[in-house]
């Protein structure tokens, strides 16, 4: 038999008993809709996690604190002392997947502008590895490195607003205009009376543009290049006295942090192990999302095994039609048997019919599934996105449904196939009719 001959008469058994087909079908849709949407409820859950996590920074970055602070649920929070110099930067570089690391120093400093001042905190790294640290670039376009920020501050878009006025009745305030502006910085620590205080003037400097959303880590920092915090730190510490200016100098030569970049997200546990391995600890993002994704991972199983029991319902149905449509066309088979026809085209004709009952369901339930996320993400991504993220909303909440390319592809094939075994046994059936006695039998 010819395939072409084929499909024309399976087609046309299943069109000549429209209503049993149709419920078939309706089973097969059902089951596939199931399937689909709680799997995609799965994956936008993951996706929530991990928006969640890039809200407050990125998957790929580890941090070595010189105070490690850890929580223990006997003994409270305890802090480990860890010494960081240029030789554990070294040492940090050597790691596999390590894509680019960083010293840091945190400093407090106090901004003047005329009779207005400000507090801010500046981040000190080697502005080399800024754009790797995935901070956003400058309002010009560009990214601060060594070559453009030998003596320049860059300002985070929030760090330059609300300057007081501390004289005035109300605290006025003023927004400051980095292209017109004087400012000088004063570091906040102490320093003795009688000496003149250690002042900088800013005459270089440059805003970070504002993030396309919410705010960042470098929204309110301002930033700094290690080379010229050095700098300007060893002549702030002349103007000190005896011991205090021994400390100030001694801080310059071991780290408050060192930031680590890896180059994929997958590779971050693994460089964490690696420095443990050399005797520090370390904090990353991943150690928080790792269990999300867990959970996610399990309840996307738990919701897809939900669906799968839908479609288990459907491949029943469809073994029962098919067999109640051997029982109806005995005298059929036993014909196309006595005209020569092969068992193997037989029983390829069955299958025919049943992979199309899921073929068909699948592409329906496919569409519907797509109706389903598009309600979902319009009427329950607040709840879930509530419930994701423990009773309060993220502004980088994901979807509460994602339908990824691979899904409805996965869905339409996964319907077929069960259409297709569950037609397997009713079709192994019919070639074992005997053509003689299917000949005796009366339609």
């Amino acid at each position: 038999m010819r395939i072409i001959d084929l499909i024309k008469m399976g087609l046309r058994n299943l069109f000549r008993r429209k209503a049993r087909t149709i419920l078939t079908v309706v089973g097969v849709v059902i089951g596939t809709v199931s399937i689909v949407v709680m799997i995609s409820v799965g994956i936008g859950m993951n996706k929530s996690f991990e928006a969640s996590v890039l809200e407050n920074g990125s998957m790929t970055v580890i941090d070595v604190q010189a105070n490690s602070w850890e929580w223990d649920e006997e003994n409270g929070s305890s802090v480990t002392k860890q010494t960081l110099n240029p030789q554990v930067v070294e040492n940090l570089k050597a790691i596999e997947h390590v894509k680019s690391v960083t010293p840091v120093f945190y400093a407090d400093a106090q901004f003047f502008s005329g009779k207005y001042q400000s507090w801010s905190s500046i981040m000190v790294m080697d502005m080399d590895c800024y754009k790797e640290f995935g901070y956003p670039a400058l309002e010009d376009g560009t990214y601060p490195s060594k070559e453009n920020s030998a003596d320049t501050l860059f300002f985070g878009s929030e760090s330059i607003n609300d300057f007081y006025d501390w004289s005035s009745n109300h605290y006025s305030t003023k927004t400051i205009d980095l292209d017109r502006d004087k400012i000088t910085l004063k570091f906040t620590t102490y320093q003795p009376k009688g000496k003149k205080e250690f002042e900088y003037k800013i005459v270089n400097r440059k805003r970070i543009a504002a993030p396309e959303s919410g705010y960042s880590e470098a929204s309110w920092n301002v930033f700094m290049d290690i080379d010229m915090y050095r700098d300007l730190y060893t002549k702030y510490s002349k103007t000190l006295k005896g011991e205090d200016r021994k400390k100030a100098l001694e801080s310059l030569e071991s780290y408050q942090a060192i930031r680590i970049n890896v180059d994929n997200m997958n590779n971050v546990t693994a460089v964490q192990d690696a420095i443990e391995a050399l005797g520090f600890k370390s904090t990353s993002d991943m150690e928080y999302i790792e269990p999300m994704q867990k959970t996610a991972k399990m309840l996307e199983m738990i919701l897809g095994a939900i669906g799968a029991v839908a479609m288990l319902v459907s491949a029943i149905n469809i073994a029962n039609t098919m067999i109640m449509s051997i029982y109806e066309r005995t005298r059929e088979i036993g014909i196309m048997k006595v005209l020569g026809c092969k068992v193997g085209d037989i029983r390829k004709l069955f299958l025919f019919e049943a992979g199309m009952i899921g073929l068909i369901g699948g592409l329906i339930g496919i569409g519907l599934s797509y109706a389903a996320s598009w309600a979902l993400n319009k009427y329950g991504a607040e709840i879930i996105g509530a419930i994701m993220s423990g009773g309060y909303s993220s502004e980088a909440a994901a979807a509460a449904s994602v339908i990824p390319l691979w899904l409805p592809l996965f869905g339409a094939a996964f319907a077929m196939a069960v259409g297709i075994v569950s037609g397997f046994i009713p079709a192994l059936k019919a070639t074992k009719i005997s053509a003689i006695e299917a000949m005796k039998t009366s339609e």
